[in-house]
């Protein structure tokens, strides 16, 4: 086996086996991994790559795992759920700010991303305490969620037409506003109130106002 050879095992090893790494140390493990030719997608810590080897993924349903890890030098024990093949941490991240920056700006990638796609992944590396978090999100189930706050929205659209003694109907022309208006279940709630009239899109709506202001 030549060194490069196994240079290469060595950091593919490294990145299946690792227990709990910070920001800076996965990276590391990553770039180590590119330099040695290795198309490295994710890395993944040692209790869920054991409850893997067992096959605890495939089973149906949820179930609780411990992990009982006690080898030369080191003893972790970890508590991992599985629901139907999906591995998750009860851990709160409510007061930890650091944490839902994080999440806060993956959630803001995502949506822009559900604008155009139908489904993304959500991705980020130690969340918290070390675990990295990693989950599908479908246009679907983003409007699922944000169901009551789009629906929210033409509250305020039908009190603006009251106010002004004007009727629906008497609307020619309707001109979307800011970034969250690109997404379509917002579009289609504006277009179903206005029976079916197509919401302006010829000028991005981050870029309207400026443009405006500039024309």
């Amino acid at each position: 086996m030549s060194l490069s050879m196994f240079h290469g095992l060595m950091v593919l090893y490294l990145l299946l086996v690792v227990a709990y790494f910070n920001d800076t140390q996965r990276q590391a493990t990553k770039d180590a991994g590119i330099i040695a030719g290795l198309n490295v997608a994710q890395t993944i810590n040692e209790p869920t790559t054991a409850a893997i080897a067992y096959g605890l993924d495939k089973k149906g349903g949820e179930m609780n795992i411990l992990v009982y890890d006690l080898s030369g030098g080191t003893f972790d024990v970890s508590i991992l759920t599985i629901d139907n093949g999906v591995f998750e941490y009860n851990k709160d991240i409510s007061k930890d700010n650091k944490a839902l920056g994080k999440l806060r700006r993956e959630c803001e990638r995502a949506k822009r991303a559900l604008s155009s796609q139908h489904q993304v992944r959500v991705e980020i590396d130690s969340l918290v305490d070390g675990i990295d978090f990693s989950e599908p999100l479908t246009r679907a189930r983003f409007e699922e969620l944000n169901m009551d706050l789009f629906k929210k929205t033409m509250g305020p659209v039908k009190k603006a037409l009251e106010d002004a003694g004007v009727k629906k109907t008497n609307i020619n022309e309707i001109v979307l506003v800011g970034g969250s208006t690109r997404i379509p279940k917002v579009q289609l709630l504006l277009k179903d109130f206005f029976d079916s009239k197509e919401p302006n899109k010829g000028v991005n709506p981050n870029e309207v106002v400026a443009y405006g202001a500039a024309v």
